[in-house]
């Protein structure tokens, strides 16, 4: 007879066979921009690498002119396309069982039950935390690379190792209320001003067909934002929907979601929004480290069972020209 150890391991084992791909949609339903990034095709399965590269186009090629007849051409090299580079980040949740728990739940429907709770335990732990390192600045060790490292509140810093201060092309667009782009004074955020910080930073980042298609907002931003809208607008079908399941407003073409508080927020810094356009955002995960189970691991010294689950990816950026912020 199967012991209860194995039997643990293997519906465990199983439970994550058959439901990793909903387990890891479970992860990127936990958030509006995680969900948005996967329904365009933006999470990307990749099969190694010392790490994640991300080739850009920074600049027109320079052999462009105008000629007539027997000109002679410019011929020269370009150098127009460059790379950012990304480190792995890795994550684990371990599933586990003390011995005692184990025996006292031999029996098969028993062991079953203990498995769910503990497999359910793990993922919502799982989503929940991938879910606040996505705005996060990665300087927790180990920490992915979230949208306060990207989008920075004065638009320099190193992201995928390019200094934006050495090279302007990689600076993100700021909108500060202490300072606006559209020059004046300083502006105090509040319901009757936010569109006034809004507008500016959305003409920004506007280039061709490319525009912001989801803006991220604290609960106070947010607020403000819904505020301002009059209640026919507030409540027509064009401004106020659902966006996969998250409530959002419209700003221009824009959805606009909430995302923080303190009891139940993904993460997004108080007074904050940052305006993204998601065709140059993207979530790489390694295939060998998607929510994988690890075979079983023992402890030696303790009457357990440990079962972990790893993650290795980080989120990149093509494109930090055609991200902004609104701060205060």
């Amino acid at each position: 007879m199967a012991s209860p150890n194995s039997v643990f391991t293997e519906i465990v084992s199983t439970t994550l066979r058959e439901h990793r791909k909903s387990l890891a949609d479970n992860v990127s339903n936990n958030n509006a921009l995680l969900q948005r990034i996967n329904r365009k095709g933006r999470m990307s399965v990749i099969d190694g690498g010392y790490e994640i590269v991300e080739p850009l186009d920074y600049a027109e090629n320079a052999t462009y002119q105008r000629y007539s007849g027997y000109d002679t051409l410019n011929v020269s090299v370009s150098d127009v396309i460059s790379a950012a580079k990304y480190d792995w980040k890795q994550a684990a949740v371990h599933v586990s069982a003390s011995g005692l728990e184990l025996r006292n739940n031999a029996g098969k429907n028993q062991l079953i039950g203990l498995a769910k709770s503990r497999m359910t335990n793990a993922m919502r732990t799982f989503k929940n935390n991938i879910s606040s390192d996505v705005y996060s600045d990665g300087t927790l060790a180990n920490q992915i690379g979230g949208l306060q490292a990207i989008i920075t509140t004065d638009g320099t810093g190193t992201v995928g190792g390019i200094n934006s201060s050495t090279f302007t092309f990689w600076a993100n667009n700021v909108q500060s209320a202490a300072g606006p782009i559209q020059g004046g004074g300083a502006v105090t955020v509040s319901k009757s001003t936010m569109t006034s910080l809004m507008q500016p930073l959305w003409l920004e980042l506007c280039r061709g067909n490319d525009k912001p298609d989801l803006i991220m907002s604290s609960n106070d931003y947010f607020t403000f934002y819904w505020n301002s809208l009059s209640d026919l607008q507030r409540y027509e079908s064009n401004h106020t929907n659902a966006v996969d399941g998250f409530q959002s407003l419209k700003f221009v073409t824009a959805d606009v979601v909430f995302d923080g508080g303190t009891s139940f927020g993904g993460g997004i810094p108080a007074s904050t929004m940052y305006f993204l356009n998601t065709d140059y955002l993207r979530l790489c995960v390694h295939k060998d480290a998607n929510m994988t189970e690890v075979p079983e691991q023992r402890s030696i010294n303790q009457d357990a069972v440990i079962i972990p689950i790893i993650w290795q990816g980080n989120m990149v950026c093509s494109n930090r020209k055609l991200q902004g912020t609104v701060k205060a």
